[in-house]
């Protein structure tokens, strides 16, 4: 276990928070006649981006080849299309260029807002109330063969109390195409009519009432809800889905939920690091260890409390390809100090280190400032295969989700093997 600790400080040092670089850098200097968004997007990538040769693109060749066609483009939309085909001939994580018309622009917002209470004032002005909102229904959708698709669901967002399932084909909102914001932009509170395809050829309309979702508490309130005890051969499994592991107070919530909480007796752990977002250190390893310490308090009219130092009960994780960057090296950590085993499928191979940055338009860039490795090891493009592989085909599963069912029937065998 020592072996442990050396391992999370070392990483801790050079990672700070994985997926979201604490540091905000500032950027580059500006002309005296503002550039366009292209161009500060490329200025910045030039600057800032962590491979001096960038990764074998001659950059200034790719903006000559690019920037006329931005210089063509109608809409906000067309320009970030441009933009990000740009950006993905570097071949890496953690760049993109995200506009206010994709929920991700918010999501980043958030967690970067509460980890840099400095990037406040540079963009508030565009935001609602000052605030990284937008009115959403709490999906996340993945187009395959040009249809769109349900692959996950906020706990106890509005999608899952309408009942509306992963795997879930989604064929138009109030009769228009779906879009994740235009479709809900002023619908905060008002009801909406999805047509939905829970199997081929069974069409329904489900009525959807969208709210404002916050992305400095979307994932930690998703997180609370998502907490479940499950009962299986008179033993009990506790589990929890952590849409995003960025900063301490994530990580304060999941300790406080295993040692004092609903999960404090349970017999066994699963934990759920499917996808949302990274952002966790290789420290956070460190509640995973035998050599627990408990204390118990004896007050005078209560019954007697014991409280733990770590989790010294069977623990097993959960990942697919949306697990990234922080995440993956918890799942790096796990199989190699064998804490428990991993279940699911290969995450998602994206562990550099991102910082955000605000354009002058309200924009954003995400850029990879900081290649990462793990014990030596490059797990970017790469990603971490889990102990136990297991598919989970999203085109209507109809809310099936076999990855978690074999998470908790491998955490009831480790229960069993004791």
């Amino acid at each position: 276990m020592n072996r442990l600790r050396k391992f999370a400080i070392a990483l801790l040092s050079t990672i700070m928070i994985l997926i979201f670089g604490i540091v905000l850098t500032a950027l580059p200097s500006r002309s005296q006649s503002p550039p366009s968004t292209f161009e500060q997007v490329w200025q910045t990538v030039n600057e800032a981006f962590y491979d001096s040769n960038f990764n074998g693109v001659d950059w200034v060749a790719a903006k000559e080849a690019y920037e006329p066609l931005a210089a063509q483009t109608q809409s906000k939309a067309e320009l970030a299309q441009v933009i990000n085909q740009m950006l993905s001939e570097l071949d890496t994580s953690h760049t993109h260029f995200y506009t206010s018309e994709d929920p991700a622009y918010y999501q980043l917002l958030g967690i970067f807002l509460t980890l840099i209470p400095e990037l406040q004032p540079q963009v508030e002005s565009f935001l609602l109330d000052g605030k990284p909102q937008y009115s959403g229904i709490g999906i996340f959708t993945e187009t395959l063969d040009g249809n769109t698709f349900i692959k996950a669901i906020l706990d106890d967002g509005p999608a899952a109390q309408a009942g509306l399932l992963v795997g879930d084909r989604i064929l138009s909102v109030d009769r228009q195409p779906f879009h994740p914001i235009n479709s809900f932009l002023d619908k905060a509170g008002q009801p909406v009519e999805l047509a939905v395809q829970h199997s081929i050829g069974n069409q329904t309309d489900v009525t959807v009432t969208p709210r404002m979702l916050d992305g400095t508490t979307m994932f930690s309130d998703a997180m609370k809800v998502s907490v479940e005890v499950i009962e299986r051969e008179n033993k009990t499994i506790g589990y929890v889905h952590l849409w995003s592991y960025a900063g301490e107070a994530i990580h304060k919530q999941l300790t406080a939920e295993l040692f004092y909480g609903q999960l404090k007796d349970v017999d066994s752990f699963v934990l759920d690091l499917r996808d949302g977002w990274g952002g966790a250190t290789a420290a956070y390893l460190n509640i995973y260890t035998p050599e627990n310490l408990t204390t118990t308090g004896t007050a005078r009219d209560y019954p007697p409390s014991t409280a733990n130092s770590a989790w010294s009960k069977p623990v097993v994780m959960l990942v697919n390809g949306d697990s990234r960057s922080g995440k993956e090296v918890l799942a790096y950590g796990f199989r190699k100090y064998e804490i428990g085993p991993v279940v699911g499928s290969r995450t998602a191979g994206a562990v550099v280190q991102g910082n955000l940055y605000p354009m002058d338009d309200g924009n954003l860039l995400y850029l990879a400032v900081a290649d990462i490795h793990v014990d030596g090891k490059r797990i970017e493009g790469i990603g971490v295969e889990p102990d136990i592989a297991v598919t989970a085909p999203i085109k209507y599963a109809q809310g099936a989700d076999p990855q978690k069912e074999k998470a908790v029937e491998v955490a009831l065998e480790k229960i069993n093997r004791l």
